[in-house]
């Protein structure tokens, strides 16, 4: 097949997506409900089992690590490509799980990231069956486990590290954004910064404060650190807390932030530059400041001219959806890592309703999944493969 007959079936595959809005929503709905906060997705990964074995996948199971699994067997078998959706979230079991379904949209926590991708997962068996797609390759559906924050995409470095047969190409889905394209990573960090009032802290001192001063401290030191513009580097703060009331003075406080850089050695070079502004920090202080490394990611990619990258331009185009080309620091780095050609790819559109509300838009999602099985129809056939 060329990639140009793939082009032509693409509003086929979205008609035919379209035919299972309401297998598709049920999914979505019933994947989101179920709590998968960062190492503790066991239910969510059973559930998902469930629905492969369901679709007559073969070893559908979860490994030590708690990665949930189904395999389709190709008619070759020759080759083995993976798609993979993270099936945790950042919201913990007390948060409420109900998911809305409205006409037009479906709301809830971590719908868009990730219960659209898995639930994509879940149902593409079903899909491809309806369209009589026979993969030549095997088929490695996976809902990864221990991918955020602290996970630190320790579920995928697991199956990475101890699956035998050689992976040709892997697709990571997230929910949202549709256009979405990206086939690099940067150098990223994560940490925390964790303020503590000791005890026997002595309040007479000149220049005693809470904790809260004493990371704002922290914060306007790691402001003053100075930034490259090449390569392209930032500091991301992205949360602050602390104290408890309005009239006690806060003995706790944590920053978290992320560098950013597509350098390595920049990364680590301003994080030895923060460790010293911290050390300054405590010891004028006499507070306790910690700095806790959350997670990191190495730079690198395939190139733009990639025949996985291009076609899966071509493929957005047809489709009439613009390209959204950025690096990623999902599981796409841990798949670069292992030098395996892959991109990530958009399912929908959709946005932030509230602090702990995700909303996605419907329509759009058919665009998404004809996108999905168009790259995947072209990487199946070599079509994707540098040559």
């Amino acid at each position: 097949m060329k990639f140009n007959d793939i082009r032509a079936q693409l509003a086929g595959y979205r008609e035919a997506a379209e035919s299972m809005r309401d297998i598709l929503l049920a999914n979505t709905v019933m994947i989101g409900e179920i709590p998968a906060p960062t190492f503790y997705e066991d239910q969510r990964i059973r559930f998902i089992q469930d629905r492969l074995s369901e679709c007559g996948l073969q070893n559908c199971s979860a490994d030590e690590m708690g990665n949930g699994f189904g395999i389709l067997n190709g008619s070759t078998g020759e080759r083995n490509l993976l798609l993979v959706a993270h099936a945790d979230t950042v919201f913990s079991e007390k948060v409420d799980h109900t998911i809305s379904l409205l006409a037009n949209r479906i709301m809830g926590p971590g719908v868009g990231d990730n219960s659209l991708g898995c639930a994509t997962l879940v149902s593409l068996p079903i899909l491809l069956e309806r369209l009589g797609i026979q993969l030549k390759s095997n088929l490695i559906l996976m809902a990864d486990a221990r991918s955020l924050g602290r996970g630190n995409l320790e579920g995928l470095r697991f199956f990475l590290h101890n699956h035998k047969e050689p992976i040709a190409g892997a697709i990571c889905m997230e929910g949202v954004k549709l256009g979405r394209l990206s086939y690099s990573s940067i150098g990223m960090l994560r940490a925390e910064v964790n303020v503590r009032v000791p005890e026997m802290y002595d309040w007479t001192r000149f220049g005693a404060s809470g904790a809260v001063i004493t990371l704002n401290d922290v914060i306007n030191k790691i402001n003053r650190i100075p930034l490259p513009k090449r390569p392209k580097t930032s500091i991301v703060l992205g949360s602050i807390e602390g104290g408890n009331s309005f009239n006690n003075i806060a003995t706790h406080s944590v920053l978290r932030f992320e560098i950013r850089s597509e350098s390595a050695e920049v990364v680590h070079d301003i994080l030895e530059e923060i460790r010293d502004r911290i050390t300054q920090v405590e010891l004028e202080s006499s507070a306790e400041v910690a700095l806790d490394v959350v997670s990191r990611r190495e730079p690198g990619g395939i190139d733009f001219r990639h025949p996985l990258v291009r076609h899966a331009r071509d493929i957005l185009k047809t489709l009439n959806v613009e390209p959204r080309v950025a690096p990623s620091t999902s599981e796409l780095a841990e798949l670069i890592r292992h030098k395996i050609p892959a991109v990530t790819l958009g399912l929908s559109t959709g946005r932030k309703h509230a602090e702990q509300i995700e909303e996605v838009n419907i329509d759009p999602l058919f665009d998404g999944i004809a996108q999905l099985l168009g790259l995947l129809v072209a990487m199946d056939e070599g079509l994707c493969d540098d040559h």
